[in-house]
């Protein structure tokens, strides 16, 4: 409906429909982000009073208050004292229609797996923490950046890691790096020039990780994963003495390392191999408790990767591994020789993000946004694709959908593709691409629920066409 009557603010267009199971504060919450992520709602236009937009929308104000704070929380609006609450300078994203092919490669629906809520980057805590990070800064901080990373970062990411995920985290074992990716490579090369017998990854398992190693020139090994993890019986009737593995949440099937196949790798590497543990979104839990690091178990033994890519961006390009001692001064020079160090901006601003609690602040909400997305993604799923198996999806940002035998996931893919929708086949995770079975990995935390609902119902007419 039109709002109107009002001099305290432009004329919106908010639909709301009562004969939705979705609730009306989130259909209003979407309704505005969606408004001025097209650009309908441009940047620095007075939104109308609470009161008014409430009367001619006929709902509580108590709910359109919540609605404004919750946008203002996003980055979407700003409130100013005394003065009403404006639309923030964001980046837009024009729509498209329904039909035809998005242009230039955009899409109405997006289910991109592996990204965060991007829109949700805390900007002014950053810029908070990047003020205060600056100020408490040496001089000679400013140089040229010790490979390993400032101490000040690595005390701060010592301390959370300890506290959130059990690690053996001691500041002189971190080496700070640029994402996961980077750190596969460069402990790769280390662990080659160290006359490593082999590597193994998961299969399936994430395709770049294998990829990275392949360009370093490691032939990875691929051990099937099952509803246990990782099997460890063929791993050890192998030749390979490293593994690379996501045993909190397996990549892309969200499958648990049970405790008892925990035992069988951490034996594994405590007979001389050793085991890359990539921790990629343990941060995010929903229906289940908390799955402590293996690296807490056998530092000595477990290379321990993280980063801030599903916590805050990947943009900012931040990450670390936690290194057998031995390890660290090899790793140190190899990260030295691949471009010195990172920003000494970025790492002070995160030790101030860490040490302050806004990092736990942000993830606390984030939790409660991505429980709620996925609610989304398992209603609508349930509702258009009955058939369909879930895997995944008591953590994480993304989930598995695993289709019948008889679907060709292919054709799917390109015709939703068409349609607006962008999903991507669960096959480039397999080294053997023809063994996949037919299914999707949907991610869910960069879209909206307006958006999941919408791209499931056109998903279901890729499938099903009128």
């Amino acid at each position: 409906m039109d709002i109107s009557g009002t001099t305290l603010g432009p004329e919106v267009l908010v639909e709301l429909d009562r004969n939705l199971t979705v609730p009306l504060h989130r259909q209003l919450t979407d309704a505005l982000r969606d408004a001025i992520r097209a650009g309908r709602l441009a940047a620095e236009v007075r939104m109308p009073s609470s009161r008014v937009l409430a009367s001619d929308l006929r709902v509580s104000r108590r709910m359109v208050v919540d609605a404004y704070a919750q946008l203002v929380a996003e980055g979407f609006l700003v409130g100013r004292h005394g003065a009403g609450t404006y639309v923030a300078a964001v980046d837009t994203v024009p729509m498209v229609p329904a039909t035809g092919r998005p242009a230039a490669g955009r899409h109405d629906v997006d289910f991109c797996s592996g990204h965060p809520d991007l829109r949700s980057f805390p900007r002014a805590e950053w810029l908070r923490a990047v003020r205060q990070g600056l100020a408490d800064l040496p001089a000679a901080s400013f140089g040229y950046v010790e490979p390993q990373g400032l101490t000040v970062t690595r005390v701060a990411l010592a301390d959370y890691l300890r506290r959130t995920r059990g690690v053996h985290a001691e500041p002189e074992r971190i080496v700070l790096c640029a994402g996961v990716t980077q750190a596969v490579g460069l402990v790769a090369k280390v662990l080659q020039r160290a006359g490593a017998a082999g590597f193994a990854v998961e299969e399936p398992g994430f395709w770049l990780h294998r990829f990275v190693l392949q360009h370093n020139g490691c032939s990875p090994q691929p051990i099937r994963v099952d509803d246990a993890g990782l099997d460890v019986a063929i791993l050890a009737a192998g030749p390979a003495d490293i593994v690379l593995t996501t045993p909190a949440h397996q990549s892309p099937t969200g499958v648990v390392l049970t405790p008892q196949r925990r035992g069988e790798l951490l034996q594994w590497a405590r007979a001389g191999n050793l085991v890359i543990e990539d921790d990629y979104d343990a941060e995010y839990r929903y229906e289940r408790r908390p799955v402590g690091a293996l690296q807490g178990l056998a530092p000595d033994r477990v290379i321990y990767l993280g980063s801030v890519s599903k916590t805050l961006a990947p943009g900012l390009r931040i990450g670390w591994m936690v290194l057998p001692e031995d390890l660290v001064g090899a790793v140190t020079r190899e990260k030295g020789l691949a471009g010195v160090g990172n920003s000494a901006t970025d790492q002070a601003a995160f030790a101030h993000l860490l040490t302050s609690g806004e990092y736990d602040r942000h993830l606390r909400q984030m939790r409660r946004r991505y429980l709620s997305r996925r609610n989304t993604l398992l209603d609508s799923l349930s509702r258009y694709f009955p058939e369909v198996s879930v895997l995944g999806a008591p953590a994480g940002v993304q989930l598995m959908a695993q289709f019948p035998d008889s679907t060709d996931i292919d054709a799917l893919v390109t015709a939703a593709d068409k349609l607006g929708v962008r999903v991507e086949s669960v096959a480039p995770f397999y080294a053997d691409r023809s063994a996949a079975p037919p299914g999707l990995l949907l991610g869910y935390a960069n879209v909206t629920e307006s958006q999941i609902a919408a791209g499931i119902e056109t998903l279901a007419r890729a499938v099903r066409p009128r």
